[in-house]
């Protein structure tokens, strides 16, 4: 049996989490207010609900999968899974218990928690295409010095000029 793997160095970068979270109220409080003038306060109630579901649900999803990703980089799969099982089952839980003619429209609710997932899901996307993410490690520059060693535990030294992320 192997020793147990250390906790990594290497901090998860969550900073999608902000923009994300930005991005979402922009929309939401738009949407809301066109949808609360046309289809009524009710539906208005239930796309503010479903933004917050979702930033609510990314967040947790990223602060898990970084946890996991800091203990050990096998365990961010079943992490992600699991968090996207236990999401499932508590929203249509949620969604089951709000009472048909309500405060809130369920319909609206459901359609907003899908919007919402495809917004958030644009805004990751954009933010993973525009950072700079180092899978393996840079080539020294032409004519450059070396860059800092090589840590002791045999991992990867960060890029040169600034520290290394994982996102």
């Amino acid at each position: 049996m192997s020793a147990p793997r250390p906790v990594t160095e290497v901090p998860w970068d969550l900073s999608f989490l902000r923009v994300g979270t930005l991005v979402t109220a922009g929309v939401a409080g738009v949407a809301a207010l066109v949808v609360g003038l046309t289809l009524g306060w009710p539906d208005a109630v239930g796309v503010l609900v479903g933004a917050t579901v979702v930033t609510a649900f990314f967040a947790l999803s990223g602060l898990v999968i970084a946890w996991a990703g800091r203990v050990d980089d096998a365990f961010t799969l079943p992490a992600a899974l699991g968090t996207f099982l236990v999401k499932i089952v508590v929203f249509a839980a949620i969604l089951q218990t709000l009472p048909e003619q309500g405060w809130i429209d369920r319909r609206t609710l459901a359609w907003s928690v899908v919007a919402g997932a495809l917004l958030w899901a644009g805004v990751q996307q954009r933010w993973v295409w525009t950072r700079r993410l180092y899978y393996v490690q840079p080539p020294l520059p032409p004519g450059g010095t070396a860059g800092p060693a090589a840590p002791p535990s045999g991992g990867t030294s960060p890029p040169p000029g600034g520290a290394a992320t994982r996102g």
